[in-house]
């Protein structure tokens, strides 16, 4: 082999060399779409969120949710379909990042990442996601699943559905009000203010009463007091 077919064969293993690597720098970050959690949402039974400090736990009770620790609020029962229905089924497309030295960078370290952990009935932890929001994108969040590394950026923004807010996520139950101005006499089942004419069974004879007006204070100043009549 003469020295000018050695130096073209040179050339050419650089040429391919260079296209190989340039083609893997292209996939590294070419987007595809991958959903973040493929198990079942019957499974869960405990969901924990938490960011820095502040975090809150709800579990599943007799199928039917609840914040742990609090028995005084009901859950808002669209959180939770905003939570299984939109969040769970985002996806991941981007790659930005595999270096465990940058989820600061893209807020995904444990203090300024919101977390969010899936557990099953037999304590198992099912997903466990963390969050964190584009400082230059607000409709798209970065994600990376559990300890690895890759940092992902999300087809959509969903953090706003995670808080670890109580109001958030519960609320206190509403109150029936009561006609404070209406009391019903147990015995006749009108109300205690009322005149109108009642029918009362007596034995085997029914008979019709006019029932006295509660006295009001003027009555019991003046004296005057009224009477029944049974016709």
């Amino acid at each position: 082999m003469n020295k000018s077919s050695r130096n073209g064969l040179i050339i050419l293993g650089m040429v391919i060399v260079v296209f190989m690597i340039n083609q893997y720098l292209q996939n590294k970050h070419t987007t595809t779409s991958d959903i973040i959690f493929d198990g079942s949402i019957d499974d869960v039974t405990k969901i924990l969120v938490q960011k820095g400090d502040d975090a809150i736990e709800l579990i599943k009770n007799n199928e039917i949710w609840e914040i742990a620790g609090n028995d005084t609020m009901l859950i808002r029962q669209n959180r939770l379909d905003n939570l299984f229905n939109t969040v769970l089924s985002v996806e991941r497309e981007t790659l930005v990042s595999e270096n465990y030295s940058k989820w600061k960078k893209f807020s995904v370290d444990d203090s300024m990442g919101t977390h969010l952990a899936l557990i099953d009935d037999k304590g198992n932890t099912t997903a466990y996601l963390v969050f964190g929001r584009s400082k230059i994108d607000w409709s798209h969040n970065y994600i990376r699943l559990d300890q690895d590394p890759e940092v992902y950026l999300t087809n959509t923004s969903v953090i706003h559905h995670l808080s670890t807010s109580l109001t958030f996520w519960g609320e206190v139950p509403k109150t029936e009000e009561v006609d404070s101005a209406v009391v019903t006499d147990p015995l006749l089942n009108t109300p205690l203010n009322s005149t109108e004419p009642v029918n009362v069974q007596i034995g085997n004879t029914e008979v019709q009463t006019i029932k006295i007006p509660v006295p009001s204070e003027d009555t019991h100043e003046s004296g005057s007091s009224g009477n029944e009549q049974i016709q």
